[in-house]
C-alpha cells in the first residue's frame, strides 16, 4: 500500500511539472506571477520569449507558466485564485461581465492581434477565391468559439453563408479537425499553426487564405486579471507589462530563425525549421502585437463578431473591460 501511494505521489509530482514551466530563476524575494495560458501555441511567442531571454527576471519577476487548455478551464482557474493572470480571448471577459460578477476580468495587455487561423484547400489552387467555397464541403472549429466565430464573419463578409452555401461541419472535437481532414473529411478546413505549415510541408494541403488577414485587428489573445488584483498589484503588473512589451518588440527586431531557437525549449517536439516558418508567416500578417495597448477599434470589432455570431447579449463599454494604463506606461519607459 506505502509503495501504491508512493508511485501516486511520484506521478502527480512529474505531471505537475510537466504542464508548469519552472519560475524564471532569480532572488526568492521577487513577486511571483501565475500564468493560466489557455492552450501552448507558437501563436504566443512573445510570451514564452519575454521568459527565454530573461526581460521577466530583468523586472524583478518570477514567472509561472501552467497551460490550461480551454477557454473555460483558464478562466475557471483565474477566477478561483488559481492564477493571477490568464493568457486567453477577450471574447471570455465579456462572457463573465454577462454573467454578472463583482470582481471583473479586467485586459490590461494585449499580445495577439488577428486570429491565428488559415484556410487550408485540400487541392492545390493558384488563383484562389472566396467563391470556391460554394457547394464545398468546409470543416470548420467548434461552434460558439472564437475561431469558428472569425470564421463565419470572414465568410459573410466574402458573402458566403455559412448555414446555406456550403455544407459545414462542426461535430468534430478541437483536437481531431486536423486528421478527420488527413483522413479524408472536407474540401477546406480551419486550421491554426503549426498544423497548417505542417500539412504543406507533407503535402495534405494548402494554405489559401488567411482569417486573420481577413477579419483585420481583434484583441485575439490578452492578459487579463481581476479588478481586485490590480488594484492590489500596480507594481507588479506594470513590471509585468514592460517585459511583455520588451518581448514584443524583440520578436519585430530579430529574425525568425533566431525567434525559433528560443522558442524550442518550449516546444521540443516540434521541428525548428517548422517552427521558424509559423514564426515567420505570423510576423508577415502582424498577428504578433507590436505593443501591449488594445484600443477602442480593436474592441468594437471583436464585439462585431460575436454579435454577428448570436453570441452577445449586450455591448460592453471599451473602458468597463479595458485598462490601459500599464500598456501606455510600458510604451512610454
Amino acid at each position: 500500500m506505502k509503495m501504491k501511494k508512493l508511485r501516486l505521489g511520484l506521478f502527480l509530482l512529474v505531471f505537475s511539472l510537466f504542464f508548469t514551466l519552472p519560475a524564471c530563476s532569480g532572488s526568492t524575494d521577487n513577486p511571483t506571477v501565475r500564468i493560466a495560458e489557455v492552450t501552448r501555441s507558437i501563436f504566443y511567442a512573445p510570451q514564452y520569449i519575454a521568459l527565454s531571454q530573461g526581460f521577466f527576471e530583468e523586472e524583478g519577476l518570477e514567472v509561472q507558466i501552467t497551460t490550461t487548455w480551454g477557454g473555460d478551464k483558464t478562466m475557471t482557474t483565474l477566477l478561483s485564485d488559481g492564477a493571477d493572470i490568464a493568457l486567453v480571448g477577450s471574447e471570455t471577459s465579456i462572457y463573465v461581465h454577462q454573467q454578472g460578477s463583482d470582481d471583473p476580468v479586467i485586459n490590461f495587455a494585449q499580445l495577439t492581434q488577428t486570429d491565428g487561423t488559415f484556410l487550408v484547400s485540400r487541392t492545390e489552387m493558384d488563383s484562389f477565391s472566396w467563391d470556391d467555397l460554394r457547394g464545398s464541403v468546409f470543416l470548420g472549429q467548434r461552434k460558439g468559439g472564437m475561431p469558428q466565430m472569425v470564421g463565419e464573419y470572414v465568410l459573410k463578409k466574402n458573402g458566403i453563408h455559412p448555414d446555406h452555401d456550403l455544407e459545414l461541419i462542426q461535430n468534430i472535437d478541437f483536437g481531431n479537425i486536423a486528421s478527420a481532414f488527413a483522413s479524408g473529411t472536407g474540401q477546406f478546413v480551419q486550421l491554426f499553426e503549426p498544423q497548417a505549415t505542417l500539412f504543406e510541408m507533407e503535402g495534405i494541403g494548402h494554405v489559401v487564405a488567411s482569417f486573420g488577414e481577413e477579419s483585420g485587428h481583434v484583441p485575439y489573445t490578452v492578459f487579463m486579471a481581476k479588478q481586485s488584483y490590480l488594484e492590489k498589484n500596480p507594481e507588479t503588473m506594470q513590471k509585468f507589462t514592460n517585459a511583455i512589451y520588451k518581448a514584443q518588440k524583440w520578436v519585430y527586431e530579430q529574425p525568425s530563425e533566431r525567434i525559433a531557437e528560443a522558442l524550442l525549449p518550449f516546444f521540443e517536439e516540434t521541428d525548428v525549421h517548422l517552427i521558424t516558418a509559423v514564426v515567420e508567416r505570423y510576423k508577415k500578417q502582424q498577428s504578433y502585437d507590436p505593443t501591449p495597448l488594445l484600443d477602442e477599434e480593436e474592441w468594437d470589432r471583436l464585439q462585431d463578431i460575436i454579435e454577428e455570431a448570436g453570441e452577445l447579449h449586450k455591448r460592453v463599454d471599451y473602458k468597463t473591460l479595458v485598462n490601459t494604463d500599464f500598456a501606455k506606461k510600458a510604451m512610454q519607459k
